[in-house]
């Protein structure tokens, strides 16, 4: 199975960098991960609504630009559905009973996502109602998808 995570905006902290690759480098046995950053528009400070439109559109555009077009796709987003890491693993489980051999991640940037990724996504999936910063959110995806992984395999990993 492949798993590629798309992200808008650019990793910068070591020890964020240090957990992924770790949960990456676990999630190898499982899946070969590839993971897709894409550069995040720059807001101006008081940007108006239509600024802030147009720049999720662009970034949009790109993200749309990267999906494989037999990707099952989940999108992280806030008004999506609250999962517990069982259903989580059934939610990978199902896709791949379904025939996709590709499940596709995407976080948007500091603004969200705009609709036609929305649209795209098989499921919009909520992590809870707490904001987290999207580069913290790549990791707790990460290690999410691979405690998915060992949900199926039965593993005393989630306890």
């Amino acid at each position: 199975m492949k798993v590629t995570l798309i992200t808008v905006g650019k990793l910068k902290e070591k020890y964020l960098k240090d957990g992924i690759a770790e949960y990456s480098k676990r999630l190898g046995r499982f899946a070969k991960l590839n993971h897709i950053e894409l550069a995040d528009e720059k807001t101006p400070d008081n940007a108006s609504q239509a600024e802030n439109q147009k720049i999720m559109e662009k970034e949009g555009q790109r993200i749309l630009a990267k999906i494989a077009e037999r990707s099952f796709v989940v999108v992280l987003a806030i008004e999506g559905q609250e999962l517990s890491s069982e259903k989580f693993s059934q939610l990978i489980d199902q896709a791949t009973v379904k025939g996709f051999s590709e499940i596709t991640f995407i976080i948007g940037g500091s603004l969200g996502l705009a609709p036609e990724v929305k649209k795209r996504a098989d499921i919009m999936v909520s992590f809870g109602r707490l904001t987290l910063p999207h580069q913290l959110m790549r990791l707790v995806l990460v290690e999410q998808i691979y405690r998915a992984f060992m949900i199926r395999q039965g593993s005393p990993y989630h306890k």
